[in-house]
């Protein structure tokens, strides 16, 4: 496998930008987005969800299918949410849209404005979680939620990257590796219950005909994601 180049998360996302579809385009992201939309409530009529690392819009484009009524996106990369704002173009009338450039640790938004919070394969980016998770709480109302994921910290002491390939060349984003213990101790300091633990593993169905891939992947857990509640 030829070697990768390490970018921050910023210069990694220019790059990746313009071919990072508003899906989820590989199997770790189909097991993450599995047990993220278990999470995530049916309905959200009446629901101001907040996006916080929104990227390519996924999650916002999934919480407007399921009738949100508001939505927000945040995401550090001025490139993703440009093609945020291509991809989820034909909602932002019927849902008050706004794509605001910030960091999740950050968050340029107001106390308790969100009833959901979604922060999906994120928080990896940065080396400050109890920041990060600080921030997500702020911006949360008391009692309402926030479904969290990230890269399993045990891929990267496996050695995965989180990488993609451009015009013949191989990229990947730099990644802080959290542990359960670290989430633990970041959700006291935030005043945020963790209620639901998920690890899910790939589904081999997912698994391209002819891919490239480390054979342990299939026994042990690619994501870490959480439902967390703001208690007070």
């Amino acid at each position: 496998m030829t070697h990768a180049t390490v970018l921050d998360a910023e210069a990694a996302y220019a790059l990746w930008a313009a071919n990072y579809p508003a899906r989820a385009h590989n199997p770790v992201m189909q097991a993450e987005e599995r047990v993220m939309l278990a999470m995530l409530p049916g309905d959200l009529h009446g629901q101001s969800i907040l996006d916080a690392g929104c990227g390519s819009g996924r999650y916002l484009l999934h919480a407007q299918r399921r009738g949100a009524s508001r939505l927000t996106g945040i995401d550090a990369s001025q490139a993703m949410l440009g093609r945020a704002a291509t991809e989820l173009a034909h909602i932002g009338d019927a849902t008050g849209l706004r794509l605001v450039a910030g960091s999740v640790m950050d968050l340029p938004v107001a106390d308790a404005v969100s009833d959901i919070t979604i922060c999906g394969l994120v928080l990896g980016h940065v080396p400050g979680l109890a920041r990060a998770l600080g921030e997500l709480a702020r911006a949360t109302r008391p009692g309402g939620y926030i479904l969290c994921s990230d890269f399993h910290p045990i891929g990267h002491a496996l050695g995965w990257l989180r990488d993609f390939r451009l015009d013949g060349h191989r990229y990947a984003a730099r990644h802080f590796p959290h542990l359960y213990s670290h989430w633990h101790q970041a959700c006291v300091a935030a005043g945020l219950v963790i209620e639901e633990v998920h690890e899910p593993m790939l589904d081999p169905a997912d698994i391209p005909a002819g891919a490239h891939f480390d054979p342990a992947a299939l026994s042990v857990p690619v994501a870490l994601a959480f439902r967390l509640r703001r208690a007070f």
